[in-house]
């Protein structure tokens, strides 16, 4: 057959219709016509509604797990921010109440050290300042340990004051720190004067009742003394220079059957809390010694000598 006599034109099963750029043309106008249409006259309002209420529930359900890992990241984010932050405010909190501890502490030491200080300009005996390191290991005694011993030339018998008055004696020195018994010590006694009434008596320590006084005993029941006067040094035992507070009456006691007098007295220095103490040399120490007798020439018999 010759080839002019073919058919070129495609079988009906494989014909395509309009062609591409037909569809584009049409397809752009009906969209054009569509949005001007729906920005003039919301054509498609209704639609667009009846869509997106249909498809709530779908997004409601969609949306779940990722709120849920959104709201869980965030919650934990706060609680771990939280939990920092109340661990700072409670450091915080613990070193403010550390350095207000502190304050009161340096505050109360330097009030006591101003008036240890005014206590030494008044008192003219010589005297070096020492600290208190602990209390002594005896229970049945009152007794402190000082930072100060016989390398700075401390003696036994030393008095010893803190800001108030006075706090005990020197009893025993080691080379680097001392051994003071306290006033109130059972063993310890101090001569005293009234500074009301200028009678002078012997003060007793009494450990035992309410945590440490004195007492004044053989005082006579018709002796001039009250509650409230103020014991003081009197100087006679030559270890404590005169007019020291010592203690001041707290109770007297006046019983029918007995000729003595109970005369209750507390302490004036801190028996308990002092820190830092003052070391005077002994009143005995700054005496100076009795000079020899000059030895008289012998006169002979008939004026020669």
């Amino acid at each position: 057959m010759p080839l002019g006599t073919l058919d070129r034109n495609p079988p009906p099963f494989f014909k395509q219709g309009p062609s591409a750029l037909s569809k584009l043309m049409v397809c752009s106008a009906l969209a054009l016509f569509l949005m001007v249409a729906d920005a003039r006259f919301k054509v498609t309002q209704p639609l667009r509604a009846a869509v997106a209420t249909v498809l709530y529930p779908i997004q409601w359900v969609a949306m779940r797990p990722v709120l849920l890992m959104r709201n869980g990241g965030e919650y934990m984010e706060s609680l771990q921010s939280a939990q920092a932050a109340e661990a700072a405010a409670r450091r915080k909190l613990a070193l403010q109440s550390q350095r207000a501890s502190q304050v009161e502490q340096l505050s109360q030491e330097n009030e006591r050290l101003r008036k240890l200080l005014a206590l030494r300009e008044r008192i003219t005996t010589p005297a070096q300042a020492a600290e208190v390191l602990y209390d002594a290991a005896d229970p049945y005694t009152r007794k402190v340990i000082i930072d100060k011993g016989l390398a700075q030339g401390i003696e036994a018998g030393s008095p010893v004051l803190d800001e108030s008055g006075v706090l005990g004696q020197v009893t025993r020195v080691h080379p680097l720190i001392s051994e003071v018994t306290l006033v109130i010590d059972r063993d310890h006694a101090i001569p005293v004067l009234n500074s009301r009434t200028g009678a002078r008596s012997v003060a007793y320590g009494e450990p035992s009742s309410h945590g440490g006084s004195l007492e004044l005993r053989f005082m006579a029941g018709n002796a001039d003394v009250q509650a409230g006067d103020i014991l003081t040094t009197s100087g006679v035992d030559g270890v404590y220079p005169p007019g020291l507070p010592v203690a001041k009456v707290e109770k007297v006691e006046r019983r029918s059957d007995s000729a003595f007098a109970r005369v209750s007295c507390s302490p004036q220095a801190l028996v308990d809390g002092a820190r830092h103490v003052m070391v005077l040399k002994p009143v005995s120490a700054q005496i100076p010694p009795r000079p020899a007798p000059e030895d008289a020439a012998p006169v002979k018999k008939g004026g020669r000598k």
